[in-house]
């Protein structure tokens, strides 16, 4: 192989990724002039364009995706052997980029991100907030974040959060002129606050008590898709809240919310990450298992 290659494919795949020359220059710490120089090298050698470029974007061709293909493998390889080295010293490095829920990034990673970047300066952690499963290793992430019960069989899975419950709730001021559900299908004759998931489908809310299970497409004023604000609306008197109960501990705690078919609400696992299986494990993402991972 000529070792020349070497450095202009590193360079073809960050493009790739970054969807940019300007971007892959920031990336690689080089100027773009040299990327582009790269690019053009390699292609002027192999003799086919891997690149179509317009003015606001660049991605692959049809041979430069084939290539990029092939060639993602061989270069995670080399990735994982610089980062063994480093990680030789007792000091876990490099880039780790996880696909993550948003409820996940607020309960579970967010109040320990500060203590992890301190304890792992020379890991740059990039979250990607995604609430559809994701194919780890076709988007290029290291690993991803899920609830226990949307795993693949062929994943590493590792707890990373408690078992979690769900909790319907609604402001005193909305059980004034509504009286409380008793069961879920009382639902349809109640106003309430829908959540959208970003691939667009709405959330069916989701019982189970004694091995009944029962799903309610519940109907009212206003679809979101972030809890927050959903617990918000409900503290407002909009109408009834599904949310986890991590998002409304406080309001219920002083009042302001009141909790309905909290006997239709088991708990169920947690969060966990997630990797393939068929990979030997990056030294950084062994760090960021071991620092979320729930003991016991």
């Amino acid at each position: 192989m000529n070792r020349a290659h070497l450095s202009q494919l590193a360079v073809l795949a960050t493009v790739a990724q970054c969807g940019s020359f300007r971007g892959a220059a920031r990336e690689l710490a080089i100027a773009p002039s040299a990327v582009s120089h790269a690019v053009s090298s390699l292609e002027a050698r192999l003799g086919v364009r891997l690149l179509a470029r317009s003015t606001r974007s660049v991605a692959p061709t049809e041979e430069g995706a084939q290539l990029l293909e092939r060639l993602r493998p061989a270069l995670s390889e080399i990735d994982l052997a610089l980062e063994t080295a480093v990680e030789a010293r007792d000091r876990p490095a490099g880039n780790l980029r996880l696909s993550v829920p948003r409820t996940s990034a607020h309960l579970v990673l967010t109040p320990r991100l500060s203590a992890f970047a301190s304890a792992y300066p020379d890991i740059v952690l990039e979250i990607v907030i995604e609430d559809r499963f994701t194919d780890v290793v076709e988007g290029g992430f290291d690993a991803g974040v899920r609830l226990g019960e949307s795993l693949q069989r062929d994943m590493i899975a590792v707890r990373i959060g408690p078992d979690i419950r769900g909790a319907v709730v609604g402001a005193p001021s909305y059980f004034e002129t509504s009286p409380k559900p008793r069961h879920p299908r009382d639902l349809a004759d109640h106003r309430c606050i829908r959540f959208r998931f970003s691939s667009g489908v709405l959330y069916r809310w989701e019982f189970e008590k004694d091995g009944e299970e029962v799903e309610i497409a519940v109907q009212g004023p206003l679809i979101l898709d972030e809890d927050h604000l959903i617990a918000q609306a409900a503290v407002d008197g909009t109408g009834l809240a599904f949310v986890f109960e991590e998002y409304v501990r406080a309001p219920l705690a002083d009042g302001r919310l009141i909790r309905v078919l909290e006997d239709w609400c088991p708990s169920f696992d947690g969060f966990f990450v997630y990797y393939p299986s068929r990979r030997q494990m990056r030294p950084a993402l062994r760090a960021f298992v071991d620092f979320f991972k729930v003991s016991g």
